[in-house]
């Protein structure tokens, strides 16, 4: 094709030409899935007329089970087809109101004719090999997001190649009819990202494939890295541009790589919630989504896993922050494998196996049996003899019961229905009397020692509380305490209330990587091997144990790891060591870290005004939107910066902005909804992660805002009193930095010193008197 249609008038007409042959695919895609479902109702109703189910001989059973799975095999092939079918009728409905949003004009190298390529969502041809639209993953597509005019290079599944890029042109189309276009040599126009950033903040996000930036792109299509790495700054589009990976990756590994093979670690469920349009968006499904909590607490059903706001709140003790160092450090990670190895020749704790108030094996014989084996067995290895070796002698005491006259007496009490449950489906043999009683005492032992053999198989002679405290009891003969600014007393006191807390059926977060890794080592549990790729928001707020033990849980996934070393909330200073200890986790090189500095979110106003919160920070510089400096309201009463924040609401709700006002701590927030409700302000308290956002005014506190975005945020109370500590600039930079338009601070008394660094003129200071 040539690069012909150069006016508004021109493209339109080819627009409008594309959108026609769209509709028509779509019609006849609709028509496919209505015969597919045709199909596989009229294949169920002649298989459920026709089957005869023939269980009288071997090869009339054998006969069964192949009409049957032929049927399967039959049906799961419709199944696919008709979702196929429907997921590209879900694309072609996008595309019908937006085909495309660019186009470049390439000659490639030894051509003579010069190629017009149209960028969207998805691919479509009128005809085989004729492409109207290129998937904007395709390997052509990445002209458009990496090249500037001229000579260009590109990768195809034929190797690189090279062309001469003549145009890059860019649409803003609204329900097929194109509102401007615009010629430009950069990946995306400042125009076309102002007019998308100055939109208004939604409770859901959007995907940015029309809005991808070059070094966003970089990010997107790595496909050699075993680790890549994304320190971003707030709104930097880090998050945005992963889930765009993720949608490449399912895109480029069509056929070898599914949703289900894919995991997001999100920093919290109101997050999981606010980005779970992304992937269907652009035709795909969602990955497996779920918070570091959440995959704990599942391995850990009868234990109360620390949750979000009760590690917020113990954040300020200092005595904690050391211990949670150690706890939280490689060295740590590196102590619990040491330890492991030497469990394999003596130390594990054992728990007896009883039944009905019996024990039927004793931990002493356990541990006899265990520790029986060559000393060239690994743990797993000798569970797993140690389980054969029980379960062998359950069945000698099997035997041995079925004799007794206890056993006897309760098979003669048995009604007819329960012993023709113990028969089941073995022939009755009347004429044998013994052999019939022998078989049933068998039989009813069996039964009754069920749950037996299920703690057997499921290891539960172990004490794994029991031995991540005598692991935890033993850390300071394996790491020196002095290191991290713990004596030995600190670390008993914690040993203690750990134990404590175990007894009441909780646990910290603190504890509890090292308690599921010392309990996989034990178990010989090999991990995850099915998952492809792990992707870890936030990355700033896991410690480098975490991390460790998710590449252990995670052996054959590739990690992408994002986040904002200057929004630490958790870590804090711990954070800016993540980097190096990553590296000694990956191979150098396969490693890439990519860095995102420009702020897309905010205006250049707040991202200015936010970046002097810290001291030190990472870089941050701001993308050229314009708008209103924030407010700094200083009042002498809790009551006047309450009358304050309700007049700044109404100003927000008149300008057509939603609100959040973001508060400290949960207890806070609750507090001051109740207070906003009784001057009937309509608001809504956001006090779990497992919350969804919604429209309006909502209350927030710090912890859990963290990925979000808001048109305006108002800051409640950066007094003195409530921000104070050092540590907290990487909190209050991250309550800042959500505000997309407007950012308000108001502050009973004496405004917090966090914010004595910031130039005067980044900021209008108001007094209420």
């Amino acid at each position: 094709m040539s690069s012909k249609p150069v006016t508004k008038q021109d493209e339109q007409k080819r627009m409008d030409m594309v959108v026609d042959k769209i509709k028509v695919a779509a019609v006849a895609n609709q028509k496919k899935i209505a015969a597919v479902e045709r199909d596989k109702e009229n294949m169920q109703a002649d298989f459920n007329k026709n089957l005869r189910i023939n269980t009288s001989t071997y090869s009339g059973m054998m006969d069964t089970a192949m009409t049957i799975r032929q049927q399967q095999q039959a049906l799961a092939e419709r199944e696919n087809a008709w979702q196929s079918a429907t997921r590209e009728l879900g694309m072609l409905q996008k595309m019908e109101h937006k085909p495309y949003f660019a186009r470049i004009d390439l000659q490639e190298a030894g051509e003579d004719k010069t190629e017009a390529i149209y960028i969207g969502l998805g691919s479509f041809a009128d005809s085989p090999d004729h492409f109207l639209i290129y998937d904007w993953r395709a390997p052509i597509s990445s002209v458009y997001y990496d090249g500037q005019l001229g000579h260009v290079t590109y990768n195809s599944p034929m190797g690189k190649q090279e062309a001469n890029l003549k145009l890059k042109r860019q649409f803003v189309v609204e329900d097929g009819k194109i509102i401007t276009l615009f010629d430009t040599d950069e990946t995306v126009g400042d125009q076309m990202l102002l007019d998308v950033l100055g939109d208004a903040s939604d409770t859901k996000m959007k995907s940015i494939v029309t809005t991808i930036q070059r070094e966003q792109n970089k990010i997107i299509r790595d496909t050699k890295s075993d680790l890549l790495f994304v320190q971003g700054a707030a709104g930097s589009g880090k998050t945005s541009a992963v889930l765009q990976r993720v949608a490449f990756l399912l895109y480029r590994y069509r056929g070898n790589l599914t949703s289900s093979q894919i995991i997001l670690f999100s920093p919290n469920q109101l997050f999981n919630d606010y980005i779970d349009q992304v992937l269907p968006e652009l035709g795909e499904h969602n990955m497996v989504q779920m918070t570091y909590y959440q995959y704990t607490q599942r391995r850990l059903p009868k234990l109360k896993v620390e949750t979000l706001a009760q590690r917020f709140a113990e954040a300020d003790d200092r005595q904690a922050r050391r211990l949670q160092a150690l706890k939280d450090s490689l060295r740590m990670f590196k102590a619990t494998s040491n330890y492991a190895k030497y469990l394999n020749h003596k130390g594990v704790r054992f728990r007896d196996l009883k039944f009905q108030g019996k024990t039927y094996f004793s931990k002493e014989e356990i541990s006899a049996i265990y520790y029986g084996f060559n000393e060239s067995y690994s743990l797993r290895n000798r569970l797993e003899g140690t389980v054969n070796k029980l379960l062998h002698k359950l069945q000698s005491q099997i035997g041995r019961l079925a004799k007794t006259d206890e056993v006897e007496k309760a098979i003669q009490d048995l009604s007819q229905d329960q012993l023709n449950a113990l028969y089941g489906d073995h022939p009755k043999d009347a004429g044998n009397g013994t052999a019939e009683l022998s078989f049933l005492a068998k039989r009813y032992v069996q039964k009754q020692l069920q749950p037996l053999r299920r703690a057997i198989l499921k290891g539960w002679f172990f004490n794994v509380s029991g031995q991540f405290i005598h692991f935890l009891r033993h850390v300071p003969d394996l790491v020196n305490l002095a290191d991290y600014g713990v004596t030995p007393a600190e670390w008993q006191a914690d040993v203690d209330a750990t134990i404590t807390a175990i007894k009441a059926g909780q646990m910290a977060m603190s504890n509890v990587t090292p308690y599921l890794y010392l309990y996989d080592l034990i178990t010989g549990k090999r991990g995850d091997t099915k998952m492809r790729h792990v992707f870890i928001d936030e990355i700033q707020d896991y410690s480098a144990y975490q991390l460790a033990y998710l590449k252990f849980r995670f052996p054959r996934a590739k990690f992408t790891m994002l986040g904002d070393l200057n929004q630490a909330i958790f870590t804090g200073e711990n954070s800016h060591s993540l980097l190096k200890e990553l590296s000694t986790m990956f191979a150098p090189e396969k490693t890439q870290v990519v860095q995102l500095t420009k702020s897309y979110r905010s205006t250049q106003q707040i991202t200015d005004f936010s970046r002097e919160v810290l001291i030190n920070g990472e870089k941050v510089t701001a993308f050229a939107r314009n708008g209103a400096v924030p407010t700094i309201t200083v009042a002498k009463s809790s009551d006047q910066l309450l009358a304050g924040v309700i007049r700044q609401v109404h100003q927000n709700e008149a300008a057509k902005m939603t609100t959040a006002i973001i508060g400290k701590t949960l207890t806070e927030c609750q507090e001051l909804t109740k207070k906003l409700k009784a001057h009937k302000l309509p608001v809504t308290l956001i006090k779990t992660e497992n919350q969804r956002l919604v429209p309006g005014t909502i209350v927030v506190p710090a912890y859990l805002a963290k990925g979000l975005e808001f048109d305006a945020v108002i800051v409640w109370n950066a007094n003195r009193k409530n921000y104070h500590f050092e540590s907290e600039r990487q909190l209050v930079y991250t309550i800042c930095s959500r505000a997309m338009h407007q950012l308000d601070i108001f502050a009973v008394g004496e405004l917090t010193p966090l914010m004595d660094s910031i130039d005067p003129e980044l900021y209008e200071l108001r007094y209420i008197q």
